[in-house]
Order: C-alpha cells, then sequence, then structure tokens
C-alpha cells in the first residue's frame, strides 16, 4: 500500500498527523514482539515537549561567621535565619521543545540494558536549527552507547533530512545520500522512500551479531487501518 501525505488534504483534513504518530509505536511494537529473541522486550514511548522558564541565580561565597542569627548578635544563641540573594539574572529560555514518537528494545538478560530504538520524526524535530541541532544530539548519543536507532521521516512539510545532517555531525558521508537529500526516508542502514510507495523493512540491530527485521509496512498499514485512513 502506498504512503499517504499525513499532513495535507485529504488525509490531513480529516486525521490529524499526530493521531498515527502517536499509535504507530504501539502498533510497531506488536509487530517486533514475535521476532524478537529471548530476553528481548520492545515498548513504546511517546513524550511531548514542554517549555521552560527558569532563574539563573549567583551566589558570593560566604565567609565563616558571616551568617549569623539574631541571638547571637545580642548574646543570647538561637538560629539563624537564611536569607538568600536575589537572582542577579532571569533568562526566558527558548529550548526546543522535542516531541518524542519512539519505540525502545531492552536486552533483560544485562539490567534491561537499551539496544535498540526507533525514531518516528515529528515536525516539531525539524521545524528550528535549534531543534535539528538537538535531534541529532540525541541521536548521537544514543549512538554513542551503542544503541542501533532507526530513523523514519515521513514529515512532508519540513524539507530536512536529519539522517544527513547526523553525517554531518560525525564529519562521514553515505553515498546513498544525494546532494539534495530527500525529505521522506527511513534509515537503519541506508533506506529510502517516497510518497506512493511501500515503506521498507529495515534491520534493527539487538547486538553485534543478532539482528531482527523491522517491517514498518505492516504496521504502518495497521495503524492506518484502525484509524480508517484510506
Amino acid at each position: 500500500m502506498p504512503l499517504r501525505d499525513h499532513f495535507r488534504p485529504p488525509v490531513e483534513s480529516k486525521h490529524s498527523w499526530d493521531s498515527l504518530h502517536g499509535g504507530w509505536p504501539m502498533i510497531i511494537v506488536q509487530k517486533l514482539f514475535p521476532n524478537l529473541p529471548d530476553g528481548f522486550v520492545a515498548v513504546p514511548n511517546v513524550h511531548l515537549g514542554a517549555a521552560f522558564e527558569i532563574d539563573v541565580s549567583t551566589y558570593e561565597t560566604e565567609l565563616p561567621g558571616d551568617v549569623t542569627g539574631a541571638g547571637e548578635l545580642s548574646g543570647i544563641s538561637g538560629t539563624a535565619t537564611y536569607a538568600p540573594p536575589l537572582p542577579t539574572l532571569t533568562l526566558e529560555t527558548d529550548l526546543p521543545e522535542q516531541d518524542e514518537y519512539e519505540v525502545h528494545v531492552y536486552d533483560e538478560r544485562h539490567g534491561r540494558r537499551l539496544v535498540a530504538a526507533v525514531e518516528l520524526i515529528s515536525p516539531s524535530n525539524k521545524d528550528r536549527p535549534e531543534s535539528r541541532r538537538a535531534f541529532v544530539a540525541k541521536v548521537a548519543a544514543l549512538l554513542q552507547r551503542n544503541v542501533c536507532v532507526s530513523l523514519v521521516d515521513i514529515v512532508t512539510v519540513r524539507q530536512f533530512n536529519l539522517y544527513a545532517d547526523l553525517l554531518e555531525f560525525f564529519g562521514g558521508s553515505d553515498p546513498a545520500v544525494e546532494r539534495e537529500p530527500s525529505d521522506l526516508y527511513a534509515v537503519t542502514i541506508r533506506n529510502r522512500m517516497q510518497l506512493g510507495t511501500p515503506l521498507p523493512t529495515l534491520p534493527l540491530w539487538l547486538d553485534i551479531d543478532l539482528c531482527v527485521s523491522l517491517e514498518l509496512e505492516a504496521s504502518y498499514e495497521e495503524s492506518c487501518r484502525y484509524l480508517r485512513i484510506a
């Protein structure tokens, strides 16, 4: 079945893209479980980002005896009252809101170690330079922990390829990535897709010599069927 455009009519007029992103991780888990060896479990994770406001304060080092209670000053023992200084600077932060639609696979034989992650890229991961940098840094951190990461990007309203950004972050290259990379792609070891074509089956590495198949097409079609997306 073809990949739909969930960000433009006619699909977008009937179903919000986040209804698919919210339910797809559970279907991926359902499809993965029969393929996972004993001792491995897969779990869905959906987390929506939030904005923050923080106070930044600096404090001068107090010398011994500087903080005293009123009773001590008058010769009467008492409990010292601490009055912290006011913040020297208040900042309204503009931290990128990182929505997460993902599946984590854990190896319960080794202390529930995270071994693989499937990241369904959302519009908020691609909307600003700082959002894209934050997402790339997150994926890089997972890879540095020897976690296999599959990226699935069906976002048609943000023309960026985060896999290409990840390659640039590591200073590497992939011959399959064109000079102008596609904004729709799925990759564990480079796989490409476009609207109107089936989603690929990706290799999902659980260990250095242990791999299972991640059948995106089956989970995608079942998610659409539950949501009655034609």
